[in-house]
């Protein structure tokens, strides 16, 4: 992490001779006489400013007086001033306020805690100021005498950065001997932020006042919550840099370090890795596709510390701390639950049929080879409107639903709940555990089938704890009694996607220890590269396709997914596992497996991060391309058993020229007038794929 300054050690010199085509490199600017100079440099302000503070003074060799080059306004726009010894327009010693002086200024105010690009073009008679690449303001000056008294001292002017009112950082400064070359600085070798994806986490549960609630304490109490952390360069793009991110436990008030008390034997934050607990700190994660996964716990409790909060800390490790290198959480209470005995009813049977259901649907997720959904799975799973139809929208990781109005009569969606999504990424206040007894499904023995109580717990726990619970059951209990639980989730919730999770499980878990167990030889990690023919093949038998497997770039994503570098452990396995399952399970419907192999024109793109479908929806860096343009893709947080793992996602250009993204929920039992792509154009905001062909 080179190339970043604090504002207080920014020092620059400049030679005016070069402004006036004398120095080295000189060339002509277009309207700026016979040279000129550039400075350019990318600008954090991490504070609130005071009011007319200066970022940059100039000074003059052998003088002390400090005089403004860039500043901030009352407004908090930048002001670019007259350089000293080349304009008569400069400011002086008495020019006070220097907001009164000449100078020139830019429209908009300037961000805080956000990297904007800065290029400031000087020639004797021009002065410009550029933001993010783009002229934003420039101004005609009056040069002064080009022979100085003393020429040595006047051709030399340094620029200083100021701290006394501005919390600031520098990236990049340079000064170019150049004009006309500052959008070329502005692309090149932007600078990294870090910062928490919350779409992502998991296992954290909202209060009404806002504050995280995770559960914590004792081993026997405490239970896991993800975090995850993306680096990123100023144009939001995934920052692959050799990089290790730590993660500690910090009080949310003054952001100290929540040190191990002497009664506590375990450190506060504990990071779980290849089924082991470990001290979050001696743990650091390293930067995988611009992203790392954090598995963590608590172990300190808000009531023992004075029922303060904390937050989840990140930073760089073995780097100078820089505030656009730390990523701190929301502030977090970390609670304790007791638990109570789990409540078992008795045994209910489910009727022959759902025998061969279940053998459908692993092989299918639920469709026969017609595309129809099988009759003994329409008693709960649908609710078929008509005409409309509903498209669930992803809004900064918080799932809603939107209806957009459908004038055909034979295109039919499925209508999910909004509440239980909501739930999905959280734990309820009531769902106490019993120390004696772990929620896992496994105790099969005495009981015959799930309570009431368990299916609600089901439906209010979070996605963790449902992959816990699921692991444990599918492996004992028969196939009779995973449908009944698929069917009385599916009705409690009202989400026939929680339904299909279930219902996979048992061959997901089946086919994904014998693949493992091929994969690793039974040893303990194996290596990326043996992995992947492996892969590849197990995909294309999964979602019955033909002719397209998985290219290098799919398999960066789901190395990605894994976490994992040249080789990976059985953790990592699964987390690629549980995420590329349900994909290739909804790949083998016919009517999404027929997409999938079309490669002209591309319907569904390969395994794509969100942000990489929205760049391809950007004909560059600052444009949109036009609205109704469309890419479908799989969310690659979304993983089993998520509700939504494995479902299609529409990344659009909408008619305000912003960025949609809508999960798909087909009804393939009522699609049957057309084609899923004619379906799709149809759709008044879809007009036309991001791409054409490869």
């Amino acid at each position: 992490m080179d190339g970043y300054l604090g504002l207080r050690d920014v020092r620059v010199d400049l030679d005016l001779g070069v402004a006036r085509g004398g120095g080295e490199g000189g060339s002509s600017g277009g309207g700026g006489g016979g040279g000129g100079f550039t400075v350019c440099f990318w600008l954090y302000l991490s504070g609130s400013p005071g009011p007319s503070s200066v970022i940059f003074h100039q000074i003059t060799a052998g003088s002390d007086n400090k005089l403004p080059f860039l500043a901030l306004s009352e407004g908090n726009k930048l002001l670019l001033f007259p350089l000293l010894g080349l304009h008569k327009e400069a400011p002086g010693a008495s020019s006070y306020p220097w907001t009164d002086t000449a100078n020139i200024s830019a429209v908009n105010e300037c961000p805080l805690e956000k990297w904007v690009h800065i290029g400031c073009e000087v020639t004797e008679n021009v002065m410009r100021l550029h933001i993010d690449g783009d002229l934003v303001a420039e101004a005609n000056l009056c040069s002064l005498p080009s022979e100085p008294a003393n020429q040595d001292d006047a051709y030399q002017i340094c620029l200083v950065g100021n701290s006394d009112k501005v919390e600031g950082y520098v990236y990049n400064i340079q000064v170019l001997s150049m004009l006309g070359t500052i959008h070329e600085q502005y692309t090149e070798n932007p600078p990294s932020k870090l910062s928490i994806d919350y779409s992502c986490c998991d296992g954290i549960e909202v209060g009404d006042d806002g504050i995280w609630c995770i559960v914590g304490g004792k081993a026997s109490c405490r239970r896991n919550f993800i975090m995850e952390v993306v680096l990123t360069n100023a144009f939001g793009e995934p920052v692959n840099k050799d990089t290790q991110i730590v993660a500690s436990l910090v009080y949310a008030d003054n952001g100290a370090v929540v040190e191990k008390s002497r009664d506590d034997a375990e450190p506060p934050l504990l990071i779980a890795f290849e089924g082991l607990e470990y001290p979050a700190k001696s743990r650091p994660l390293p930067i995988l596709r611009g992203r790392a996964l954090f598995k963590l716990k608590i172990s300190q409790l808000s009531s023992k510390c004075d029922n303060k909060l904390f937050r989840i800390y990140f930073s760089t490790l073995n780097a100078q701390k820089y505030p656009f290198l730390e990523a701190s959480s929301k502030p977090v209470r970390c609670i304790s639950r007791g638990r109570p005995n789990r409540p078992m009813g008795p045994r209910k049977r489910t009727s022959s049929a759902a025998v061969g259901e279940i053998q459908s649907t692993n092989n299918r997720q639920g469709f026969g080879h017609d595309g129809k959904v099988n009759a003994c799975s329409q008693s709960h799973d649908l609710v078929c409107l008509h005409p409309s139809k509903f498209l669930k929208v992803e809004v900064d990781g918080i799932e809603t639903h939107e209806m957009v109005t459908q004038s055909e009569q034979d295109r039919k969606m499925v209508l999910e709940t909004p509440s239980v999504t909501r739930t999905d990424s959280t734990a309820s206040d009531s769902d106490s555990i019993d120390g004696g007894s772990s929620w896992s499904g496994s105790d099969r023995d005495e009981v015959e089938t799930f309570s009431d109580a368990m299916v609600f717990r089901y439906c209010l726990e979070g996605t963790c704890e449902r992959s816990t619970f699921l692991k444990g059951a599918a492996s004992s209990i028969n196939v009779d009694d995973l449908i009944a639980l698929a069917n009385q989730v599916s009705l409690y919730s009202g989400c026939s996607h929680h339904r299909n999770q279930i219902i996979i499980s048992k061959q997901l878990l089946e086919e994904g220890a014998d693949t493992w167990s091929i994969i690793s030889k039974n040893k303990e990690r194996a290596l990326w590269s043996s992995v992947v023919p492996a892969i590849v093949a197990k995909f294309m038998d999964i979602s019955r396709s033909a002719n397209r497997g998985l290219s290098e770039q799919d398999l960066e994503v789901l190395r990605g997914i894994a976490g994992c570098g040249d080789d990976l452990g059985r953790d990592e396995f699964d987390r690629l596992w549980y995420w590329l399952y349900p994909v290739a399970a909804s790949l083998s419907k016919d009517k999404i497996n027929n997409l999938w192999d079309r490669t002209e024109p591309v319907w569904i793109e390969g395994l794509i991060t969100k942000e990489e479908a929205e760049n391809a929806l950007r004909s560059s860096k600052e444009l949109l391309r036009k609205p109704g343009t469309f890419i479908l893709r799989f969310p690659t947080t979304r993983s089993w058993p998520h509700p939504d793992a494995g479902s299609l996602v529409v990344t659009y250009v909408g008619s305000d020229n912003s960025i949609h993204h809508r999960l798909l929920s087909l009804d393939f039992s009522a699609a049957r007038a057309g084609t899923l792509q004619d379906l799709l154009l149809q759709e008044p905001e879809l007009l036309q794929l991001g791409r054409q062909a490869h």
